[in-house]
């Protein structure tokens, strides 16, 4: 009976394809790329995740440990991905050698980045709890603020992405975006003491730039006009300059679009035209659909 619904499955392997046999390279289990985001976190904030209590006196220990771990399981899976890329052709291969040199400077160039990923944490963190009357501490915002766990996994996929390590970046977003309905592009260029409150439903494309002191809210989408017959090499996304707070459920859209610095977009604008820097946009009050651009105290209706 088996024998049957086996020969069909081989015979669909054969018709769809879809399937990896690389001389036993094997993709990243997303499992332990799970496992490998938990060990970094916990090198990041020690005595914050994972469930082993911190002493200060076993710190440098458990620190070499956990490094030594993580370059244990990082440097194999990056390896795979640089060796067998497939974002390129499958049947070409990189050189073995140079891809595990390649692989090896990869992890330790990220480990060499640890101490300023803390610091750029430590102010997100800290904009969000500044941001937040309901946050009661830093530790409460880092153990469970879901836009906190989202910007933290960006900026460690963040650098691998601008590695060139292919595929990883993508599925350690992924992962995140899973726990926490907010889906940040890898690619994406972020500033420093980056807020996101709630959070639930943004989207940032991967060509979009943000820069300081940004405060997004649930439902916000930075995106691209279209997905269809675009230059991947174009910017198809929006910059939003410091300063900028946008609010709830708001869409801005495309390459050219500029939210100027010190701006604040309304809830459930529709945004696909750059606005200049200290712009208020919002919908009129009688909710008939009319947007109110209001720029150095002069409104301009229907922008």
């Amino acid at each position: 009976m088996i024998n049957k619904y086996k020969e069909s499955i081989i015979q669909s392997y054969e018709d769809t394809g879809i399937i990896n046999i690389s001389d036993g390279i094997h993709y990243p289990p997303k499992q332990l790329l799970v496992d490998i985001l938990e060990l970094i976190k916990e090198i990041l904030f020690p005595g914050f995740f994972g469930t082993q209590a911190l002493k200060d006196s076993n710190l440098a220990v458990l620190t070499e440990q956990r490094l030594e771990q993580l370059q244990g399981h990082l440097i194999p899976e990056i390896f795979k991905c640089l060796y067998w890329n497939p974002e390129q052709d499958s049947a070409v291969k990189k050189d073995k050698d140079e891809a595990k040199q390649r692989s090896e400077a990869i992890v330790f160039g990220f480990f060499g980045t640890i101490a300023s990923l803390r610091k750029a944490l430590k102010e997100d963190a800290n904009a969000i709890y500044q941001a937040d009357p309901a946050a009661k501490s830093l530790v409460e915002v880092i153990l469970s603020y879901p836009g906190f766990q989202a910007v933290m996994v960006y900026r460690i996929a963040h650098y691998f992405y601008q590695q060139d390590v292919p595929l990883i970046p993508r599925m350690l977003s992924e992962i995140v975006h899973l726990q926490t309905a907010i889906d940040i592009h890898p690619g994406a260029t972020i500033g420093d003491a980056f807020c996101i409150d709630h959070g639930t439903g943004i989207v940032i494309g991967e060509t979009a730039v943000i820069g300081n002191n940004v405060m997004l809210y649930q439902g916000v989408t930075l995106g691209a006009f279209s997905t269809k017959d675009v230059d991947l090499a174009a910017k198809r996304h929006p910059t939003i300059e410091d300063d900028v707070t946008i609010y709830s459920m708001s869409t801005i859209l495309g390459g050219d679009t500029v939210v100027g610095s010190h701006s604040i977009v309304g809830g459930n604008v529709w945004l696909t035209r750059s606005i200049p820097a200290h712009s208020k946009i919002y919908l009129s009050e009688d909710f008939n659909s009319t947007y109110r651009l209001v720029t150095n105290d002069s409104t301009d209706d229907n922008s």
